[in-house]
């Protein structure tokens, strides 16, 4: 067994290598881009090495010096973790060259599996299922389209050296075919740096389901199992779950056995997960790809099967057999993945960057699992994935699982981004989700139930936002806000609040009435007792006994009560009366990118909703619209250039 190893990747994946090579007495070594060097894995291991700035290609894929850090550190292997150069063939071949154990397969399944198109050519020739469709080097475009028209609409175009949902794209109508195409290969070719594509029949009710394969270097291989990977949106994993929902046992069983014949056909050696796509009315599972690494929704394997894959990954490395077999693999209980990230689903899941001023996940046990790489006070920066953290549970049933799940999500509190928590709710509480009724467009098909308007705070809520307010106001030496200095619960002072939610405002009244204090919400008086300890609020109100947290962020108040969060702004009391409401002519860029193309002309009409400029952010494109009937005036930036967060994109004039 290696006595020392480097990680090449940063965040969750980092954390969670470390821990397992720590409990098994291995020693670590970081390597950090100038964006991570105060990160939690920077931290956890024992030793850490500067790559360089931020950007991925001048740092976690510079694969030479990643390699000379591990010569120079002693270390006798890298993990790849995931992303980056996981599935990087010549870094894997590079590692090998050098006498460096590359934790992971050969370069040669790499290469084998590496391209779509070459896998589901290697696959047929094994007579596993294939969906429909053209997998060949010929990518004129006319061409393809020809291809698409003769399988019939829907199709999905994507990049054969793709992942994680980028170069992607769904065609309905042959008339849509070309844009489609060039917009998919310009993200492969900033993704991938490949903008080979293929395109398959589009399956309108699929299933995305996986299977978990290991192989030794000694001949063994196994599969631990399924996963149901169906809840997306964008081509990405949102929740992923172990064992996959009404699941017959031979089609189990038959999935595992294709994905283990996968993976001896490419002598492969490792951890990996053979992907199927599986059609909801026929039931019929056709193979997908393969991904010659570790996988993200790994933990809810290891919780259903008792097994620490990484662990594994380290044995099998270090040349060790598996350390089971497939008569010894059973399936205890259910497990559910959920991706905390950074983004918000109601502006269309745009990730969100900034400082986690506040946060705190639900306490861990048996039941209850957090891999995360972030801390309290830590940046979401432009540069990587937004991922927060995995959250995972585990149930002796699905219906258990879903309901720790529920518990769990309630129990995260973040502030200082935006996040997708309050959606993850929804989703587990959406009753085709919660019976099993899953397929890839659950989303989609309930989309207006699982991202509704954002509900105004209730009574309870904005009682406990003012007489938080209030308390926390008193105790500051500034008096930020044009607080009324001295002001207690038990003085004689009255107190009016102002909050804005959305463009509502709200005002809430606080005051004392001979020796009881009220508080004023719609028109109803409320008696209450409180006190505030840093962010943790003790209330009664109205006999009622409240536990809270309130996070104060500048002018935002976020407040943790009963399972739900509300946020409102604070409006400063002075300038409350003379605040308006005035129209916004200049439309801002939602987060840092790259303009890729302009799609109007300055001085032309347009409609609401017709695109104006396509942005490109963390490698995937987001296409900014009218947000009404109007002119487009003036654009601020040509094709090509950076914008920051905020930065005036258009200047457009609404009818």
């Amino acid at each position: 067994m290696f006595t020392k190893i480097l990680i090449a990747n940063r965040g969750e994946i980092a954390c969670r290598v470390i821990k397992t090579a720590r409990a098994m007495g291995i020693r670590t070594v970081a390597v950090y881009s100038d964006a991570d060097a105060s990160a939690r894995f920077v931290k956890l291991a024992d030793e850490a090495y500067r790559l360089g700035p931020a950007p991925a290609a001048e740092s976690y894929l510079k694969a030479g010096l990643i390699l000379d850090l591990a010569k120079q550190s002693g270390a006798q292997a890298v993990h790849p973790g995931y992303g980056f150069l996981s599935e990087n063939e010549d870094f894997a071949a590079a590692c090998e060259a050098a006498g460096i154990a590359f934790i992971g397969p050969p370069a040669s399944a790499i290469a084998a599996m590496g391209s779509k198109s070459a896998a589901k050519a290697l696959m047929e020739k094994a007579n596993v299922p294939l969906v429909p469709g053209y997998h060949g080097d010929n990518q004129d475009e006319q061409f393809l389209k020809a291809e698409a028209d003769k399988m019939g609409y829907p199709v999905l175009i994507k990049a054969s050296a793709g992942g994680g949902g980028k170069g992607m794209r769904i065609v309905e109508r042959s008339d849509d075919f070309i844009a489609a195409l060039a917009s998919c290969q310009r993200e492969a070719r900033a993704s991938f740096g490949d903008d080979k594509v293929l395109v398959e029949k589009y399956l309108t009710r699929p299933r995305h389901v996986e299977i978990q394969v290991f192989a030794d270097s000694l001949g063994g291989c196994v599969y631990l199992f399924e996963r149901d990977c169906s809840v997306q949106r964008r081509h990405q994993k949102v929740l992923e779950e172990a064992p996959a929902p009404h699941l017959p046992a031979a089609t189990r069983q038959a999935m595992g056995e294709a994905a283990v014949a996968a993976a001896r056909a490419v002598g492969y050696v490792g951890a990996g997960t053979v992907e199927f796509i599986m059609d909801v009315e026929s039931g019929q599972f056709y193979f997908m790809e393969m991904n010659t690494r570790l996988q993200v929704e790994h933990p809810v394997t290891e919780m259903i099967t008792g097994q620490d894959l990484v662990a594994w990954q380290l044995k099998v490395a270090s040349g060790q057999p598996l350390p089971l077999q497939q008569q010894q693999l059973a399936i205890h209980g259910h497990s559910i993945e959920a991706r905390i990230y950074a983004e918000d689903p109601d502006k269309g899941f745009l990730p969100a960057t900034g400082t986690l001023v506040h946060l705190q996940p639900p306490a861990e046990n048996a039941h209850v699992r957090v891999d995360t790489g972030v801390l309290e006070g830590d940046t979401i920066s432009p540069f990587y994935d937004p991922m927060i953290a995995k959250l995972i549970v585990w149930g002796e049933t699905r219906e258990a699982a879903l309901q720790q799940l529920d518990a769990a999500l309630a129990a995260y509190q973040v502030v200082g981004v935006t996040t997708n928590i309050r959606f993850l709710r929804r989703i587990a509480a959406n009753p085709a989700f919660a019976s099993g009724d899953v397929d890839t467009g659950l989303i989609a098909r309930y989309h207006d139930s699982l991202l509704p308007a954002p509900a105004a705070p209730n009574s309870e809520q904005l009682a406990l936002l003012a007489v938080g307010e209030t308390l926390a106001a008193a105790s500051d030496d500034n008096h930020a806000f044009g607080a009324l200095q001295g002001w207690r619960l038990n003085s004689t002072l009255e107190r009016r609040l102002g909050f804005a939610h959305g463009d509502s405002r709200i005002e809430v009244l606080l005051r004392q009435q001979q020796e009881q204090q009220l508080v004023s919400v719609n028109g109803s008086d409320i008696p209450l007792r409180a006190n505030l300890q840093g962010k943790q609020l003790t209330a009664n109100l109205g006999g009622k006994q409240i536990s809270a947290t309130l996070v104060r962020h500048g002018a935002q108040r976020v407040l943790f009560a009963d399972g739900e969060r509300v946020a409102v702004d604070y409006l400063d009391p002075y300038a409350y009366e003379e605040a308006g409401v005035h129209g916004e002519t200049h439309m801002k860029a939602p987060m840092p990118g790259r303009v890729v193309a302009l799609l109007a002309e300055a001085g032309t009409r347009v409609a609401k909703g017709e695109p104006l400029l396509i942005l490109e952010a963390m490698k995937m494109e987001h296409t900014i619209t009218a947000p009404a009937d109007g002119k487009v005036l003036a654009f601020y930036f040509a094709a090509g250039e950076q914008v920051s967060d905020g930065d005036e994109l258009v200047d457009f004039e609404a009818d």
